[in-house]
């Protein structure tokens, strides 16, 4: 049984990084990388601080992990060293646990039973040592391909490559169809290939995934357009017996309403990201650089901090994120967000150690320029609140003071709209939700027969933990469409929403 003592015996450590100046300099993972003795000894003392409480929220859909991963099972396993069994614990529920563990904010953290109480030392570091259980399975060849050995004759179409598509795609793989995933990029990947810094999570991980993939069965198809030149919905429909739609939801929102909104130099976030992950990926210089300009991010979320990192890597002069809302507090407020929910608190990311600053309860009132590009902002304090008929934000300045700021560049991260227009759904005869997604019944299928939806496409921009989970989950469906039943695991519900959401 586990260590009922060892949270008081060992506090919590995270993961160390790389010294700042060294980070800067290049666009390897912050993290730094440990031996294999530092590992063994570092982070068998972190899982030797979850008690496997009687009940375990950590791994709760609805506070939780959504995948259901068994989290105090592998904790208790590397407490006892046994690397290969804990990997195989984390495979049985989590198709990629080194994406979730490089990219997952960890639900599973604020859901730990050792977060209720500061006195504990802090929830269990569950997100390190879910990604060393990973590293420690491929590195030790633990990870292998899958290869069904049996075939159901059924041809399944998943249209989209990122963590969704590529989890639904493995999953019934391995349930014997014969998959393909279509991805209109020229790499696979989705968001993990173009829209992920490479200091958060290098390439080589997601290629090292996809070969696994290719060697399971799993056939890819790039540069393709579906419903469009590269492969008609006619020729969709008569080739695949089902069709899984992973299309993510990239549809950037944008500021139209600021004055100065067509000056050159202001972009939205992805604008930016999508070729800097491209030059990392050796396709040649950037078109929007941040090097040797004054950049402002307008967002305070994932994406904002991702275009932070990436500005400062990329030699700007000073960086400057904003954020509508007031700064959150350091710890939890039990009123405003009591455990086990996803806590409202001040998330520092390790770009924001680097450089730069951030500025809470302000928001832009009009950009400058002069030449037709922008050169500085004019900023209001502001308040956020919430029309009470509507249900729409409201921002209202509370002061006429102006406060003006240099910007040569200016990247508008402020969410994501939805699923992006495109011919396919036409060609399906579907159309967008009030919230730009695309519905779907009890069983992931819409309203075209035989066509289900998964990932952001079905519930907005969201975790990469989500759309694994829902990857899984729309595999069982498709599974039990094709065959009548299926026994692939389904760990969330189509209407599974996280507690944070709920309350």
């Amino acid at each position: 049984m586990a260590d009922p003592n060892g949270f008081l015996s060992h506090p919590r450590k995270d993961a160390p990084k790389r010294p700042t100046d060294e980070r800067l300099g290049d666009w390897h993972e912050v993290y730094a990388h440990l031996t294999s003795s530092e590992r063994d000894t570092q982070v068998r003392k972190q899982a030797t601080r979850c008690m496997d409480c009687g009940i375990p929220f950590c791994h709760s859909g609805s506070a939780g992990c959504p995948l259901g991963n068994l989290i105090p099972e592998w904790n208790d396993l590397v407490r006892r060293g046994d690397w290969r069994l804990a990997g195989e614990r984390l495979h049985a529920t989590n198709n990629f646990p080194e994406f979730t563990g490089k990219l997952c904010p960890a639900p599973c953290e604020a859901a730990c039973v050792l977060a209720i109480s500061p006195e504990s030392g802090g929830s269990v570091t569950i997100k390190r040592i879910e990604e060393t259980i990973a590293e420690v399975a491929w590195e030790n060849s633990d990870v292998a391909a899958r290869v069904s050995t049996v075939a159901s004759g059924k041809r399944v179409a998943v249209v989209g490559s990122g963590p969704a598509g590529l989890a639904a795609a493995q999953q019934l793989t391995r349930a014997g169809h014969e998959v393909t995933v279509f991805e209109r990029d020229d790499r696979l990947g989705g968001l993990l290939r173009y829209g992920i810094p490479e200091f958060k999570m290098e390439k080589k991980v997601l290629d090292r995934r996809l070969a696994q993939l290719r060697a399971e069965g799993t056939k890819f198809v790039t540069g393709c357009e579906v419903g469009g030149s590269g492969l008609s919905v006619a020729e969709l429909r008569a080739s695949f017996d089902s069709v899984v739609l992973a299309v993510g939801a990239l549809r950037g929102r944008d500021a139209p309403d600021i004055p100065g909104r067509d000056l050159d130099g202001v972009h939205m976030a992805m604008d930016h990201l999508v070729p800097a992950n491209r030059e990392c990926e050796g396709d040649g210089p950037t078109p929007i650089s941040a090097k040797g300009k004054h950049v402002l991010i307008i967002g305070g979320g994932d994406t904002g901090a991702d275009c932070y990192g990436t500005a400062t890597r990329q030699g700007a002069l000073s960086v400057t994120q904003l954020d509508q809302y007031p700064k959150p507090p350091d710890a939890r407020d039990d009123e405003r967000s009591p455990w086990p929910v996803w806590p409202v608190v001040l998330r520092t990311y390790p770009a924001h150690e680097e450089a730069g600053e951030r500025r809470f309860a302000v928001a832009v009132k009009r950009f400058v320029g002069a030449d037709g590009h922008v050169r500085s902002v004019e900023l209001q304090k502001v308040r956020v609140e919430r029309d009470p008929e509507t249900g729409n934000r409201v921002v209202t300045p509370v002061s006429d003071e102006v406060d003006t700021i240099p910007a040569d560049m200016v990247l508008l991260a402020i969410g994501f709209d939805g699923v992006e227009h495109m011919p396919l759904l036409d060609g399906l005869g579907l159309s967008l939700t009030k919230r730009g997604t695309l519905a779907c019944g009890s069983d992931w299928q819409t309203s075209a027969p035989g066509v289900f939806v998964c990932g952001d496409a079905h519930r907005g921009a969201s975790l990469v933990v989500w759309a694994i989970a829902e990857g899984r989950s729309v595999a069982n469906a498709v599974d039990a469409y094709l065959t009548g039943a299926s026994d692939l695991p389904a760990p969330v519900h189509p209407t599974a929403l996280p507690l944070a959401v709920v309350n």
